[in-house]
This record gives structure tokens, sequence and C-alpha cells, in this order.
């Protein structure tokens, strides 16, 4: 019985790689690794707010449930301002209730 054959990595599906910043969020030093098109969004969105990107991303970081991580928050936050009608979904188990 053969092996079954290996993933590709995600460059060769055609993924694109994340991009990884670093930012000083209250006092300390992290880094956040987003997809280029998020960073794009989250640039536009300190743009409008009339915020430096790093003071958006302090801001989301304060605001996040803490079994949240960064990334995602920032993902979120990023949909959430392109899509309004988003449902909030905390308190709930966070399952799809989107389709």
């Amino acid at each position: 019985m053969s092996a079954p054959p290996a993933m590709p990595l995600p460059a060769q599906r055609g993924a694109r790689m994340l991009q990884k910043r670093s930012l000083n969020l209250s006092g300390h030093r992290t880094s956040v690794a987003l997809e280029p098109e998020f960073w794009h969004a989250l640039h536009l969105i300190a743009q409008a707010r009339g915020l430096a990107l790093a003071a958006l991303v302090g801001q989301v970081d304060a605001a996040r449930p803490p079994d949240r991580p960064l990334a995602s928050a920032l993902r979120v936050e990023a949909l959430r301002e392109w899509m309004p009608a988003l449902p909030e979904m905390a308190g709930t188990d966070r399952q799809d209730q989107l389709g």
C-alpha cells in the first residue's frame, strides 16, 4: 500500500503568502501575519478614521475578546468595515451563521 500523495505547499497551490508586520502595542513588540488584501483594507480603514495603522491595530487589540487571536480580530474588523450587515457573533458558539 503506497502513502497518500503529499499536499502541495500553499505557494504551489497558488495561495498568497502572508505578509508579516511588526508593531508596538501597549509598549510591547508583536508581529502579525495577514494576507496582503487584509493589510490593504486595514490601511484604508485607518486612513478613513484619521488613524495610523498602528493606532487602528491597537484599538482592535484592546477591543478583541481574549480568546480571539489578533490576526483573526483584524480580519473581522476589515470584514465589518466593508460588510456592515455582518452579524455580531459575540456570545455565540461562533458556528457559521451566514449560510
